[in-house]
């Protein structure tokens, strides 16, 4: 008899196809023809023959024969035949156990990919093929699986295996032995001769596996050890293995680790479910459902189900319902298939553990998930589980390795939104309100003994050390002000958030308040976070008056001043810095006096109030001499300098300025040294004597270089660009000011990058590049929004300007910030 090869030629030919014209009119791969073509498989999957012969419009005789080959009937008997699973009464069936494919599978096209490169095999004589695909519960593990499964039918024509070892519920783990006991029996052996020794039994199931093509798919394994004894031993088959929990210890296997869909493929996911027409008709509520939902392709799916059988809903009505998270995930399913029970599986999975990590890590998981903010640090969640910190390190790890956490970077960890949601729903469940914030506390006063340590290093000097109520030990020898800043730059989000999170809670009127708002006075002028700074004086100060803190009120409604200063509001600066210096005088403390004195005293200066000014800066010199501060000192000799360049009288400012430039270098400090030439080229800018300017703010700029200030070198170029601009060299004004802006961005500071864009946009105007000016001022009025009413407004009036291209030529005028 012909072989199969001969046969499909000869019919294919007949029928004037070409390979790929039959794979097209087949649904089958061109690769698949030719493999079958070249004689290199002689056992198609039945499905292959029936789409073939359909294809061919082959006569029921041809049929028969071209079935009859296909089987491997029509071989000669020398020949070694293979087991004929075909029907049930020619022997066993073929085993094709693999679950339905999802119609709407989407997405994970890189995953996919990776999957088929490394099981497609259509010799079936590479090595056993092992892909271990992990991820959290309902992120959609199985649906890959299952999806890649179907598509690799061609190279594993002796059938598939699928077996749910329930690792992590709900009820027990499938024991090893009964895997055993049903992937053999799957396979034909008899169930009564199947050895109780796991050893033995894998042996056994090798062996059955041996010689042939089966794909082998292992959802929901507990571990690596969970799998071990199911593999098979030989060339031909492979095996897929599904985990909530980390497989790295599998050798061989190709790791993929699913995270959540993007907002695009969520959306595609949501079209799928209830229509494109209905998510088309509502696209931003589409969003809003998607980030809801955390991207979980499970909650997707669930919410859209919940969607669909209501037809009348509108999308933003369930994202209405959806925004409380005390309801969120009763919305996302009730039953064991609902993301609540799939999460609590696992956490389960750790409590039930005989490991007392793991318990430990169960434990953790509503202590973890009160305080708001993206991320989790190791240093934090000791202070929140109150343990070393190398312990914390290992529950989050363990946590990470069932996927109930993600480490997003070295000591950083995170939540996925959903399981933050079910930690809350424990926390609540098992805390009382007390205990909740005493959590939220711990993680303030860690924050606190953090600020205070950095601004013992970066204000060594500063009065505000002497009020902390809070211990704090100083930082190491070894660790600078630019890295432990580096450190709360990265944190500073989360900080903010807990922040705002515990003055909505029991903790609004504690101590802990002021007392982190002071500590961070050190960090936050240091990177001119004025915004930050005002939001926590301003929340600060009425508890700290209330709890009878006079001396923390005082210094608090001072430097609730000093972002005002920033923003241009000088009116309500200089009301805060009078109001601040008679509570000090009331204290009576000569330090807060002496350092509001000086404040005050610039501020009043740019509000044309000199003689007052003159008067306060001259006491506040007098003050500091007699404590022997002499950064007080320094900063009073700045301050009356540019009370004389207002004056006019200029031999006494510059004499005034070199004074405190001279305490500056005294001290060694190159922060100070920069900000004093700085402050000079600024006052200088201000009264019109801009030549005088250049050489004080190239001389900041060279400090702040040499002390690696980016802040700092950021301001100066800024006041650079100032000068340039005020001699009518707009070129040069620009790209100093981009080169301002990249230095900036990185520091995450809206208000200077607000300003400078807007500094941008005045430079455009000036120069008549009114295009260019507009796209500059409508960015500044987005960064600035919520941040600097002053600056919004200035830059709106400056908008209209630009696109009204006035003939009357716009003057750049003087910055209005420090």
């Amino acid at each position: 008899m012909p072989t199969l090869s001969e046969l499909l030629r000869t019919f294919r030919i007949r029928a004037g196809l070409t390979q790929a014209a039959l794979a097209e009119k087949a649904g089958l791969s061109e690769q698949a023809i030719s493999v079958l073509e070249r004689g290199t498989r002689s056992r198609p999957r039945i499905d292959t023959v029936r789409s073939l012969t359909a294809a061919l419009a082959l006569t029921p005789s041809e049929a028969d024969q071209f079935l009859s080959v296909a089987r491997g009937k029509g071989k000669q008997s020398g020949e070694p035949k293979r087991p004929e699973p075909a029907s049930a009464a020619d022997g066993p069936l073929v085993p094709w156990q693999l679950p339905p494919a999802a119609p709407d599978f989407t997405g994970r096209s890189a995953q996919l990919d990776a999957i088929l490169s490394v099981l497609r095999n259509p010799t079936g004589t590479g090595p056993v093929g092992l892909v271990a695909v992990t991820g959290m519960g309902g992120i959609g593990k199985t649906t890959l699986a299952v999806h890649a499964a179907h598509k690799l039918t061609e190279s594993y024509p002796d059938g598939h295996l699928y077996l749910n070892l329930r690792g992590y519920g709900p009820g027990d783990p499938m024991s090893v032995a009964d895997a055993q006991r049903q992937l053999l029996r799957s396979l034909g052996a008899d169930p009564h001769r199947v050895p109780a020794d796991v050893e033995e039994a894998a042996g056994l199931l090798r062996s059955r596996l041996a010689g042939r093509r089966i794909l082998v798919l292992l959802d929901n394994a507990a571990d690596a050890s969970h799998v071990l004894p199911l593999l098979p031993g030989s060339s031909g088959s492979s095996v897929i293995i599904t985990s909530r929990g980390s497989l790295t210890a599998l050798p061989g296997a190709r790791q993929i680790h699913l995270d959540a869909l993007s907002e695009s493929e969520s959306i595609e996911l949501l079209s799928g479910v209830v229509g494109e027409e209905r998510v088309a008709a509502e696209p931003t509520a589409a969003k809003s459902l998607a980030s809801i939902s955390g991207r979980l392709p499970l909650a997707v799916r669930l919410i859209g189900g919940r969607l669909t059988a209501r037809p009348n809903w509108p999308i933003q009505h369930l994202v209405t319902l959806l925004e409380d998270e005390e309801r969120r995930l009763d919305s996302f399913g009730s039953d064991e298939t609902g993301v609540r029970a799939s999460i609590a599986s696992s956490v389960e999975f750790l409590e039930h553990s005989e490991r007392p990590l793991d318990r430990e890590a169960a434990r953790a998981v509503p202590l973890l998930s009160i305080p708001d903010g993206s991320d989790l640090v190791v240093a934090v969640a000791a202070s929140i589980l109150e343990l070393p910190a190398h312990r914390t390190g290992a529950i989050l790890d363990r946590l990470v390795d069932l996927n109930l956490m993600e480490a997003v970077a070295p000591e950083r960890y995170r939540f996925h939104d959903l399981i933050r949601a079910f930690g809350r729903e424990r926390s609540d469940d098992t805390l009382d309100q007390a205990q909740r914030d005493a959590v939220l506390e711990r993680v303030l006063r860690f924050y606190t003994e953090f600020g205070w340590a950095v601004q013992s290093k970066s204000h060594a000097t500063n009065p505000r050390l002497a009020i902390a109520t809070t211990p704090f030990s100083p930082l190491p020898a070894t660790t600078s002000t630019e890295s432990a800043a580096d450190w709360l730059d990265a944190e500073h989000r989360n900080l903010m958030d807990r922040f705002h999170q515990a003055i909505a809670s029991g903790l609004a009127t504690a101590p802990i308040i002021p007392d982190l708002a002071l500590a961070l006075f050190g960090y936050h002028e240091y990177r001119s976070r004025w915004v930050e700074m005002g939001e926590m004086c301003r929340a600060a100060f009425g508890v700290a008056e209330a709890s009878g803190l006079r001396l923390m009120t005082a210094w608090l409604v001072h430097d609730s001043a000093i972002p005002e200063v920033e923003s241009g509001s000088l009116e309500v600066a200089a009301d805060r810095l009078l109001h601040a210096l008679e509570l000090f005088r009331a204290i009576p403390d000569r330090h807060g006096q002496a350092r509001c004195c000086s404040s005050a005293a610039h501020v009043l200066g740019r509000l044309d109030r000199v003689v007052e000014a003159i008067e306060l800066g001259t006491e506040g010199l007098e003050i500091s001499r007699q404590l022997g501060d002499t950064t007080v000192e320094g900063v009073s000799y700045l301050a009356l300098g540019g009370l004389y360049d207002r004056n006019g009288d200029y031999d006494l400012a510059d004499d005034a300025y070199q004074r405190g430039i001279a305490l500056a270098e005294a001290s060694g400090d190159l922060r100070s040294v920069a900000k004093r030439y700085l402050s000079t080229g600024f006052s200088h800018v201000l009264v019109g004597r801009t030549d005088d300017a250049l050489e004080p703010i190239l001389r900041g700029l060279e400090a702040a270089r040499r002390g690696k200030n980016k802040e700092l070198q950021s301001q100066a170029l800024q006041h650079l660009a100032a000068v340039f601009a005020l001699r009518g060299e707009y070129r040069k004004a620009q790209e100093t000011v981009e080169e301002a802006i990249e230095l900036i961005r990185p520091l995450g500071n809206r208000l200077r990058l607000g300003y400078f864009t807007l500094e941008l946009g005045k430079i455009g105007v000036a120069a008549g590049q009114f295009t260019a000016a507009a796209r500059h001022l409508q960015d500044s009025i987005e960064i600035l929004h919520d941040v600097s009413p002053h600056f919004e407004i200035a830059a709106r009036e400056l908008l209209d300007l630009a696109r009204r291209e006035q003939a009357q030529p716009y003057i750049y005028k003087q910055p209005q910030g420090t």
